[in-house]
């Protein structure tokens, strides 16, 4: 949450009470909108200043300043636009006082009036955040930066964030990212849309960037963040804008699938009194039907391609559990093969952890457990399913002392408290 400023101004006619309530009104404003358009403003900013760090600090300088301002002057009836308009004139500001950027300048001057005149009619300002994803994709940026820089310029995640996401310390996630943003500016790169025909190599960034940001808004199902809690459908509108783009990707058909098989069923994942439940118990009849229907109608878009990527796989893998609210179970054998081809293919922690729960389901707990133990020690330090799943199959094995270890395990590498609950009563003994 944005942090109400020390030192606002109060009417001598309000009563302290009363002044509270409209800072709150205020700061609930504030705080809206930078979970709805967040975005949005700095991608707008970015592609007409050239410089994401500098869009970055006037909007953050725009926000202390609706903090400070909206409780005596009132919430504007456009936020977003009042936000465009006050980062806009610190950015002209700025590029002045600092003598750089001169090229930019008849750009935020014009922008600026564009903002105004937003401020004033009914149009939304343009949504260039699919601009900015290609952008942070561009060959001359660090590979190992691009889906962190997309993360956070467009999705508005923290550096904090990322890093924990990467494994990595916020300190060295917080350089790369300033290296990043720098080569934007000094390469002088421009945020327009490249040739058709460098847009496919920069796909796989770009899809794996919004499937990560799906995933945060995925995990955060509690809402513990503020600005996470909409990411889930940012991601879905920018994989939607993607297949609008590049209708003959069959992996942009892919991931749409996918997100949209697993937000069919969010509102199963918690009962009634916010226990967590895993999905092999969820209540299928709380499934969405038509998020499901169009998600098996993407996944048919993509194989009329016949060109099988992660993104279809996986997506293949949810449609096979989503057919459990058909037949009732769950054909493990064909989600085992699937894994298969997934982690040829991709073979990520997450795969390769999701391949040997199938097969322990088909192959027996120890078949499972073997496959858990050629991963790693460095992958699965830190991976929560990793040490649920090792629990769980070491409990089947009969072997109570190793389950709960494992489990124990899970439980402190879990930050939703309804998993930490679940998972407690899953210790043997406990």
């Amino acid at each position: 949450a944005l942090p109400v400023p020390a030192g606002g101004h109060r009417s001598a006619s309000q009563p302290p009470a009363a002044t509270g309530s409209i800072v709150n009104r205020a700061q609930q404003a504030v705080e809206q909108v930078a979970r709805d358009s967040y975005g949005r403003l700095l991608a707008y900013l970015s592609a007409r200043s050239r410089d994401v760090a500098s869009a970055e600090d006037a909007l953050s300088d725009a926000f202390q300043a609706a903090l400070e301002t909206w409780p005596d002057d009132g919430i504007p009836q456009r936020p977003e636009a009042w936000l465009l308009t006050t980062a806009r004139r610190k950015l002209i500001d700025r590029a002045r006082q600092e003598g750089v950027q001169r090229e930019a300048l008849p750009s935020l001057t014009a922008a600026a009036e564009q903002a105004q005149a937003l401020a004033q009619g009914a149009d939304d300002f343009p949504d260039e955040r699919l601009k900015m994803l290609f952008l942070c994709a561009h060959p001359a940026i660090d590979e190992h930066a691009r889906t962190p820089l997309m993360l956070q310029t467009v999705l508005g995640l923290d550096a904090a964030r990322i890093a924990s996401a990467f494994l990595m310390r916020p300190t060295t996630m917080g350089q790369r990212l300033a290296r990043a943003k720098a080569k934007i500016r000094d390469a002088g790169m421009r945020f327009e849309l490249p040739d058709a025909d460098q847009l496919g190599p920069r796909l796989d960034a770009v899809l794996g960037a919004i499937y990560a940001a799906y995933g945060s808004g995925w995990d955060d199902i509690s809402g513990a963040g503020e600005r996470t809690r909409g990411l889930a459908s940012d991601a879905i509108h920018l994989g939607r804008l993607v297949i609008q783009l590049l209708p003959d990707q069959p992996e942009a058909y892919g991931l749409l699938a996918l997100m949209l098989h697993c937000e069919a069923r969010r509102a199963a994942r918690r009962s009634d009194d916010g226990g967590y439940v895993p999905l092999s118990e969820q209540e299928v009849t709380r499934w969405s039907v038509p998020m499901t229907v169009e998600a098996e109608l993407m996944l048919a878009d993509a194989a009329r391609f016949a060109k099988p990527g992660r993104f279809q796989l996986e997506a293949a893998i949810q449609s096979i559990h989503a057919q459990r609210a058909l037949t009732g179970c769950t054909d493990w054998e064909s989600v085992a093969l699937m894994y298969e081809g997934l982690v040829r293919i991709a073979p990520t922690i997450g795969a390769l952890v999701g391949r040997a729960a199938a097969v322990a389901e088909v192959r027996g707990a120890a078949t499972g457990l073997a496959l858990l133990h050629e991963i790693s020690d460095e992958q699965v330090t830190d991976y929560q399913p990793y040490w649920a799943l090792s629990g769980h199959l070491y409990a089947r094995l009969g072997q109570p002392d190793r389950a709960a270890a494992a489990i124990n395990r899970a439980i402190g590498l879990s930050d939703d408290p309804a998993v930490r609950t679940y998972l407690t009563t899953r210790v043997p003994g406990g």
